[in-house]
């Protein structure tokens, strides 16, 4: 397969490329922009644009559109487009986006059945939210598609424009998270030692902050307008035009020292209680969007600083930062992230397209024959069959330019024997060898992709020897990632005895190189008959809190019905055998069998986190309330015992969540 497909599915903006095994190529939208935004738009006649258009006519008529639903993935989390009395989900709305994007390619790729695709996530993507991007992948008509960490995407950018080795920090800014990932290369190899982030930090919240203290005030003291209005229907309209407008001067701001955030009265279409039109006309400079970010851009330095903790290394060890994303197109961002963490910023990728480029990089290294997406074998072997015990092993997958192919010989090989290996592709050869155990030959690989060599052995008297496998195929990679971490521990919940209290017991934990497989034998709790009501549940939970498990995320239970089998009775105490692997995504694959009854059961078809776990932010604002006060109160207790400046840190972001207005209109707020 030739066709490999990278999509950065971004909260902003989405990018897709194509990588053929030697060139990638940004797949342009028709306006011919390298990026698309995640925006749709449906007019009053029932049409329906992706993309620049939409972005553009949604401020105008905001209940027409729908934007910002990533930031809803792997909730139950409604996305209304009002006027067309209309509700998406955040799935259906990422899966318009993902068919528009595949759209742009040549009809060649984008109906060839052997293309797969990878679709970025960011690392801080919970189960939940991975599930649901496959789950819009499966919607877009995405048949061959794999998940894979936004970091590791970049990174499989970086390694293909700078090869040289060292450490690096990737801080990749978009418009709805921070990604933090600190890697080391060595001879074409990468190996990722920790990662980080925040979940919700991204040029979305930087123009919510100049909405909020800059556009709002300024209106407010212009214009006769209720203190509310922004939760004021009458107002919707203003609001999205304020943002639209807003973002547009922070872009400005990356070329200029100072930008006008400007809406025309005709653009605003909107009076005020008096009737007077309204407009916007705000000189921002960047000294003052400096100081307005600059909380954002601490917790992100911040975040930074504990992944280099993470992962036992000091600024001193690192050679440079590279920068992804949107955001940091901001000079002075760059700066002042590269002068805080004392080391030097670098722009050797294109923010703007760097993780679409690596997502089709990593898309090669796939097997997409494989039922779970592995990565292609870095071994290769032919055999000569017949009555001749011959192979010839190598490294299929590398980096290098050079690799080596060796003789396998079981027995010994008539005197005077030979073999030799010639280049399809360059017409080079080893010229005829002696043909004997061990026997190496090095060779060149010329170009980046598949480079082709042919296999030949003579008998005693030069004759050829025929050999049902002839052709060696070794792939110059741009880059190989050999270690991913993971980026959550995720345990299933056990008694720690019959009838004791619940533990977890780890699948994987936070830095735990993926992919990962292993085995754990549990016993049933309860006896479960075939057809009864009942079931046997594998609660799993992302976290690391002993006590108590419920603090932890619950990320989805596999259930064993009574009506899942058809005969017999799993009894209390029987074996449940559990095979699970953790892909290089971080998703979780687990197959449980029950010997007793000779029944298989995977977490395809019993897994229930997204009918289970998910929450409607759109109601989340009362239950965050509370939740929050009865965290503070335990705050408080644990602050009696206990003097940690993390605890007073938790103690401010909890007052500003119980500080929500339950009628808030944003639901990202919540």
């Amino acid at each position: 397969m030739k066709n490999f497909v990278g999509i950065d599915l971004g909260t902003s903006n989405s990018v897709i490329c194509s990588f053929d095994g030697s060139e990638t190529r940004i797949w342009k939208s028709p306006e011919q922009n390298d990026v698309t935004p995640s925006v749709i738009f449906i007019d009053r006649r029932g049409n329906k644009y992706v993309g620049k258009r939409a972005y553009d006519s949604a401020p105008h008529n905001p209940d027409n559109a729908a934007m910002l639903f990533k930031r809803l993935m792997g909730t139950s989390t409604p996305v209304r487009i009002s006027a067309m009395d209309l509700i998406k989900t955040p799935e259906e709305c990422s899966a318009e986006v993902l068919k528009v994007l595949f759209g742009y390619m040549s009809e060649e790729i984008r109906n060839n059945p052997d293309t797969g695709t990878v679709i970025t996530v960011p690392a801080a993507f919970n189960q939940m939210q991975k599930d649901a991007t496959m789950q819009a992948a499966r919607l877009a008509g995405l048949e061959k598609a794999a998940l894979m960490q936004e970091p590791v995407a970049a990174v499989m950018s970086v390694m293909r424009t700078r090869k040289t080795d060292g450490m690096f920090l990737i801080y990749d800014l978009g418009g709805g998270t921070l990604d933090i990932a600190i890697a080391e290369s060595s001879g074409g190899r990468v190996n990722l030692l920790a990662h980080g982030g925040i979940a919700m930090c991204g040029g979305r919240d930087f123009d919510r902050v100049l909405v909020d203290n800059v556009v709002r005030p300024w209106l407010l003291e212009k214009f006769d307008l209720p203190e509310d209005f922004s939760v004021n229907p009458s107002f919707k309209s203003l609001l999205r035009l304020a943002s639209w407008a807003t973002e547009r001067a922070k872009i400005e701001l990356s070329a200029r020292e100072e930008a006008v955030i400007s809406l025309s009265e005709t653009e605003a279409r909107v009076r005020d209680r008096k009737g007077n039109e309204i407009y916007l006309d705000i000189i921002l400079k960047r000294d003052a969007y400096d100081k307005l970010i600059a909380e954002r851009i601490s917790e992100s330095i911040n975040s930074a600083r504990e992944t280099l903790n993470k992962a036992g290394l000091t600024p001193h060890d690192l050679e440079r930062i590279v920068f992804v994303g949107g955001p940091t197109n901001y000079k002075p961002l760059r700066d002042k992230v590269a002068f805080e963490l004392g080391i030097p910023g670098n722009t050797d990728v294109n923010p703007m397209t760097a993780v679409a480029e690596g997502a089709s990089l990593f898309a090669e290294s796939i097997d997409w024959s494989s039922h779970d997406r592995s990565r292609k074998s870095t071994r290769g072997q032919i055999s000569s069959g017949g009555g001749l015990a011959l192979s010839f092993n190598y490294i299929a997958r590398t980096p290098d330019i050079k690799s080596k192919i060796v003789v396998q010989l079981t027995g010994q090989a008539a005197s005077g024997s030979e073999f030799q290996i010639d280049c399809v592709d360059t017409g080079w050869t080893s010229g005829r060898l002696a043909l004997k155990q061990g026997a190496t030959i090095n060779v060149t690989l010329t170009k980046t992709g598949d480079n082709t060599f042919k296999a030949f052995v003579f008998d005693a008297m030069g004759g050829p020897i025929a050999l049902e496998q002839d052709k060696i195929v070794i792939t110059r990679t741009t880059a190989t990632v050999d270690a991913i971490p993971a980026s959550h521990s995720i345990g299933i919940e056990v008694l720690e005895k019959l009838g004791g209290s619940p533990v977890l017991e780890y699948l994987v934990r936070s830095g735990d190189s993926l992919p990962k497989k292993g085995k754990m034998v549990f016993k049933a709790a309860e006896s479960l008959k075939a057809g009864a009501a009942g079931s046997l549940n594998f609660k799993l939970w992302d976290g690391e809190i002993e006590d108590p498990i419920s603090d932890n995320r619950s990320i989805g239970v596999l259930k064993i019905s009574g009506s899942d089998f058809d005969d017999g009775v799993i009894p209390a105490g029987a074996d449940l055998n559990c095979d699970y692997e953790i892909l290089d995504s971080g998703n979780i694959n687990i197959e449980v069998s029950v010997p007793c009854i000779g029944g298989t059961f995977h977490s395809a078809k019993n897994f229930y986190s997204r009918q289970e776990g998910q929450l409607d932010y759109t109601a989340a604002a009362v239950m965050i309330i509370e939740d929050g006060e009865k965290t503070l109160n335990r705050i408080d207790e644990i602050n009696k015992v206990v003097d940690d400046p993390k605890l007073e840190q938790a103690r401010q972001k909890l007052q500003s969540a119980v500080s929500l207005d339950p009628e808030e209109a944003e639901t990202e707020k919540s």
